[in-house]
């Protein structure tokens, strides 16, 4: 006789990049293992195709995760994470005020909400009408380095992967990246001055995000502290 099936619920989320309603569903057993063993290996490469692939079984295929932005991709594992294990994360926390504690806290993952920095755009102006309309970076231009790092390891090929168009002549003559090779986007990135080079990095530092912010006290000092949280790895530990 076949044992009984059980019910997994089902929920609704809001995708954050396009207001799309999706249905998913809490990660079961098999799941939670694929991701409590990329989590032991310590591997970027396991622990960000874990998250990839939990997404995918848990939104039932529809969301296509190689193509949308990496903060939909954390704001829907949050929340499947928050469905299968507790809307509560509870976290250990460097404490700003003396900089060596650490203070027990709890987050609630329901509060956390994707932000925008101020003055966010994706366009860069550059020089003499050229600039850059920009992308968000996907899920996969963290695979080496680790979900929402970048760093000077990998820093010329997130911006290259997130270079929408290329223009010249406010828009008159644009290119398109696809048709250039990586060496040739590398060499086009390098060329820039540290004025235009910082207007690129605003846009990822202003960028949409996952982000939260809390209070702390210092179990020492009794001082209170707020500390922003970013990112999946800030809510998880």
């Amino acid at each position: 006789m076949a044992l009984p099936k059980l019910t997994t619920p089902t929920y609704e989320l809001e995708i954050p990049s396009t207001d799309e309603k999706i249905k998913y569903r809490p990660f079961l057993v098999k799941e939670e293992k694929i991701l409590m063993m990329a989590m032991e290996s310590k591997k970027n490469t396991d622990i960000v195709q874990a998250v990839k692939d939990i997404v995918s079984e848990c939104t039932f295929n529809k969301v296509n995760i190689d193509t949308i932005p990496m903060f939909d991709v954390e704001y829907i594992f949050l929340n499947i994470r928050a469905k299968s294990v507790g809307e509560v994360s509870k976290l250990k926390l460097l404490c700003p005020d003396d900089g060596k504690t650490y203070a027990d806290c709890e987050v609630n993952l329901s509060e956390v909400e994707v932000q925008v920095g101020d003055d966010h755009t994706n366009k860069i102006e550059l020089d003499n009408g050229m600039g850059m309309i920009m992308k968000y970076p996907s899920i996969d231009s963290f695979k080496e380095t680790g979900i929402t790092t970048i760093n000077a390891s990998n820093m010329l090929d997130v911006i290259s992967a997130c270079i929408l168009q290329i223009y010249e002549e406010e828009g008159k003559k644009t290119y398109d990246p696809k048709d250039q090779t990586k060496k040739e986007l590398t060499e086009f990135i390098e060329q820039l001055n540290t004025a235009q080079f910082k207007e690129v990095q605003k846009f990822f530092d202003t960028m949409p995000k996952l982000k939260h912010e809390i209070k702390i006290k210092n179990p020492k000092t009794k001082k209170e502290s707020k500390v922003t949280l970013t990112g999946l790895n800030d809510f998880f530990g």
